[in-house]
This record gives C-alpha cells, sequence and structure tokens, in this order.
C-alpha cells in the first residue's frame, strides 16, 4: 500500500537522527548522575541545604524527563515500525490511521526533545527576565504593548511556568508604556532569548476613528535571571539611583510609599527597575541583582555586535529594526524576519502560540544564523 511505503520512508528518515538526539542527551552519564543524586538523597543531612537540595532535585527531575522522553521516542519507533510490517503482513488498511496517529506523535514528540538539546548556552537553563517598551505611537503602541505582555503569559501558563510583574507603568489612556517580568521555569531564558528585539504591529487601529491601518512597535528585551553570586566590580559613582511610587499591577497596598526603585548605570546606559519586593532593600537588592546580570554579560561579549545583542538590539523602537512583524490587516500573517518562520494564524500566535517561532530560531542558530532567510515585507 502506498500509505505504508510513505510511512516506512518517513519513519527511516529518523533513525539517524533519533541516534543523534541520543548521543546530544549523554543518556548514559545522566543515568548515572540519576543514580548517585538518589543515593546522595538518602543520606540524612542531604536537606540541611534547603536551596543545594531543591537544585539537585531540579537537576535530577530534569535529567529523568530526558531519560524518560527518550525512552518514550524509542518505544514509539519500535512500535510503529512493528504496525509497519504488520500492515504489510496482512495487507490491513484498518491500521494506517492508526499507524499515521502515532507516527504524528512520534514526530511532535522528537521535534521537542531536539529543540531541547540545542539549549547549551551557559544560561539557557535560567529563568527568564523580559522587558516591554512601547515605541513612538501613544496609545496604539501601549495597547500593543499590553498585547504582548498578553501573547507571552499565556505562553507561559501553557508551560505551567510561573510568571511574576516586576516594574509596569501603564499607559495614559489605556495598554502599558512598559512593563519588566520574569518567567520562572526549566530553560525558560534558552526559549525566551528569541524574543530579543522589535514586535511590529499592522492593523487598523481602534483608537483611530478614521479606521486607517496604523503601524506599532514595541522592544523586547530579554535577560536571565543568573541567580549566582556575579563577581562584577560596579563603582557607586557609576549610578544613579531613583526612588519613584509604585505603580500597576503590584496592587493597591504598594502605592502608599516610594518603595520602587530604578537604577541606571551611566557608562552603559543600562537601566533596571523593580518595584514588586515588599520593601525598598528588596527592590533595591532585585535591581542591582538584574544589573550585574547584564554588566556580566556585557563582560562575556566584550564586541560591538554581541554587547548589543544583549541589550535587546533595539537602538531604535522603529522601521529597520524589527525582528517580526504581526499583520492583522488587510491580509493575516505573522514573520520573524530573521528565519522566515511565517504562519497565517495570527489569533493563534497572540493566544501564546509561538513555539513554532522559539523553535525556528534556535534551529537557525545552530546552523550559525544564515543570512537572507527572512525579509522586511509585511
Amino acid at each position: 500500500m502506498v500509505e505504508l511505503d510513505q510511512f516506512k520512508v518517513t519513519l527511516n528518515s529518523y533513525r539517524g537522527p533519533l541516534q543523534e538526539v541520543r548521543d546530544s542527551l549523554d543518556l548514559a552519564d545522566k543515568e548515572q548522575k540519576i543514580q548517585e543524586l538518589e543515593r546522595e538523597m538518602e543520606d540524612g543531612d542531604f536537606w540541611n541545604d534547603p536551596v543545594v537540595s531543591q537544585n539537585k532535585m531540579k537537576t535530577l527531575k530534569s535529567m529523568k524527563d530526558d531519560v524518560a522522553t527518550y525512552e518514550k521516542l524509542a518505544t514509539q519507533f519500535d512500535d510503529i515500525e512493528t504496525l509497519i510490517e504488520m500492515g504489510y503482513e496482512e495487507n490491513d488498511a484498518s491500521l494506517i490511521p492508526e499507524i499515521e496517529e502515532m507516527l504524528n506523535e512520534f514526530v511532535t514528540t522528537f521535534d521537542n526533545i531536539r529543540i531541547k538539546t540545542l539549549l547549551s548556552g551557559e544560561y539557557d537553563g535560567d529563568n527568564a527576565i523580559l522587558s516591554l517598551h512601547a515605541g513612538a505611537g501613544g496609545t496604539e503602541s501601549c495597547d500593543w504593548a499590553q498585547m504582548l505582555f498578553r501573547m507571552y503569559s499565556k505562553w507561559a501558563d501553557s508551560r505551567g511556568y510561573e510568571l511574576v510583574v516586576l516594574d509596569s507603568l501603564d499607559g495614559d489612556e489605556a495598554g502599558i508604556k512598559s512593563i519588566t517580568f520574569q518567567i520562572n521555569g526549566e530553560n525558560a531564558y534558552g526559549y525566551l532569548k528569541s524574543e530579543k528585539g522589535v514586535h511590529r504591529l499592522v492593523r487598523i487601529s481602534p483608537f483611530n476613528a478614521a479606521g486607517k491601518r496604523q503601524t506599532s512597535f514595541v522592544s523586547c528585551d530579554v535577560m536571565p535571571d543568573i541567580e549566582e553570586d556575579l563577581d562584577i566590580e560596579i563603582n557607586e559613582d557609576d549610578l544613579r539611583i531613583d526612588t519613584y511610587r509604585s505603580s500597576g499591577a503590584g496592587g493597591q497596598h504598594i502605592n502608599k510609599t516610594s518603595s520602587a526603585i530604578r537604577i541606571t548605570h551611566l557608562p552603559t546606559g543600562i537601566v533596571v527597575q523593580c518595584q514588586n519586593e515588599r520593601s525598598q532593600h528588596q527592590n533595591k537588592d532585585k535591581a542591582m541583582q538584574m544589573l550585574k546580570a547584564k554588566l556580566y554579560l556585557l563582560k562575556e561579549q566584550e564586541n560591538a555586535e554581541k554587547a548589543a545583542g544583549i541589550r535587546g538590539e533595539v537602538t531604535e523602537i522603529g522601521w529597520g529594526n524589527q525582528i517580526r512583524s504581526y499583520v492583522m490587516q488587510p491580509y493575516t500573517m505573522v514573520k520573524d524576519h530573521r528565519t522566515g518562520v511565517e504562519t497565517g494564524n495570527v489569533d493563534s500566535v497572540m493566544d501564546g502560540k509561538i513555539d513554532l517561532f522559539i523553535n525556528g530560531y534556535l534551529k537557525w542558530l545552530s546552523l550559525g544564523c544564515p543570512k537572507g532567510l527572512g525579509g522586511d515585507d509585511e
């Protein structure tokens, strides 16, 4: 049967890549480390340091998940191969829908774990801190920032990640002028580093009485939440520290005192701010942690191109700098200009279905960021 021939060709095309994934995951080493950690857990002193023990538990879970996922993949491969052979031997067309469903599930699982093997950066496993800033355009751009925040919230929720707002500033009429939030979950930064840059919206503005098509821009900066104590020397004279009254998503109770903190690093122009913690001291500590992380990344990537990348590649929030366009009128399309990945289902993307862009970006990075894949067309 033609269908069985197609299934067999598709399945066999994954035989080599499946072995490559196994090698990338280094499962033998993981299985050994799992045994070592499980023995360590049996020691009565294991829980004496809650932070260390919790980190080890997270590591253990991640390694077990990798092993279980690969074993599931290998089992699926064997089961599909067996069913295809049965279909040939018995000439049984009734097996075709079942084989097709199993093959689709196998491909989806394979793609997910293969993408995970691409997360090899030093901080890819960390939580992520995102900052959205509305560009020129007033209420329209502020509304676009609000829409993007909702998109990332939906994405985080779909993965079971935690989202915490660190700082926000509402728009004058609607939306948000700026918002900084942290997404906590395994590999959050590894996935979300793809979002760094300018996001462009093209639509008929609901705030324009003439019903004209309008273009809006929002910049997105992404950095890892590096929890370790970084060895970064900061000269106090290089800092401008401002306190201000908290506002936005923190709740009314935090508006009573000027506990929010904004720190500007004068030599680099980096600005970090936090209003979510319960005291001015805690907000300052969190802001300093964010500043140290940014300065550390700049130190690690000293050349100008890398430095610009860390700061969001967003020297200007406008034309020519966008990484992705979201077109709602006169047609629907979301396109990533770096990778060429695109979809016509704008509503799905705005509901947080951005994995196709994340995965496309990670594959693009693994190929060395080849030029010419994208474009500036709408």
